[in-house]
């Protein structure tokens, strides 16, 4: 496809027009066809990455305020992972305007860091054309919210407090506490045991690496007990043994 083709095409599909097609042409320009890599859209790849990474964590902060920095964290792996820009940069129909070498083009199907590389690309060029980061946001957010809630619903699906203090508060008009029973072994390497208590019932303890990780894992058996969940394999890892067997009797 030809530079009359594909720029037209790209720029109708991110809804945006460059002012400078040249920056579109080396967001676009794989390496295997550019004279140098200094000609091809890797140096924009490394700038959108960062944009990306950086756009994506400010939404994440403003979106859970109640999020700690390591839920927050597995979201932000999962939406700028190169699977999803790959998902993403095929949903636009990207991969099919790159300009590859002919090794390239006789493959039946392209890498998926291909397509990651160049919705990266598309990111930083969108930002270095604009000036403007408010208007690379908006192109970021247009293509990516949809990952961002999917990741984000399947966190929530794995943080059990969450869980338990939406069920209590809604359900019971109650709100969980978390109650530490023991702790052992020396400070550098302690063990602790939670339990969580509703509305005066306390239900059963558990043991973690840290008191967070307790309290995680007392959500989850309160969750069990209460019959909202199924178990985990996370938590419950004896179940895979159970499996197993049920499997070999069967």
């Amino acid at each position: 496809m030809t530079e009359q083709e594909a720029l037209p095409a790209v720029q109708e599909a991110i809804g945006y027009t460059f002012r400078k097609p040249e920056i579109l042409v080396s967001a676009l320009t794989h390496a295997s066809i550019a004279d140098s890599r200094l000609e091809s859209n890797e140096r924009l790849e490394f700038l959108g990455d960062a944009i990306l990474g950086m756009i994506v964590c400010h939404e994440l902060y403003c979106q859970f305020p109640d999020y700690l920095e390591g839920e927050m964290t597995k979201i932000k792996s999962a939406v700028v992972s190169r699977r999803t820009c790959a998902q993403v940069a095929c949903q636009l129909g990207l991969p099919k305007y790159l300009f590859i070498g002919k090794g390239m083009t006789s493959r039946a199907q392209l890498p998926s860091s291909l397509a990651a590389a160049v919705y990266e690309s598309l990111i930083a060029a969108i930002y270095i054309d604009s000036g403007d980061l408010a208007v690379v946001r908006q192109f970021v957010l247009d293509t990516i919210s949809q990952h961002i809630r999917q990741a984000a619903e399947s966190q929530h699906q794995r943080n059990y407090k969450s869980q338990l203090q939406q069920y209590a508060q809604k359900v019971l008009s109650a709100t969980p506490v978390y109650d530490l029973l023991d702790e052992k072994g020396p400070d550098h390497s302690k063990c602790f045991e939670v339990a969580v208590v509703i509305k005066g019932h306390r239900h059963q303890g558990a043991w973690g690496p840290s008191k967070k990780e307790a309290e995680q894992k007392a959500a989850y058996l309160a969750l069990r007990e209460i019959g909202l969940i199924e178990a985990s394999l996370e938590y419950e890892p004896e179940l895979f043994d159970r499996l197993q067997t049920s499997d070999a009797e069967s």
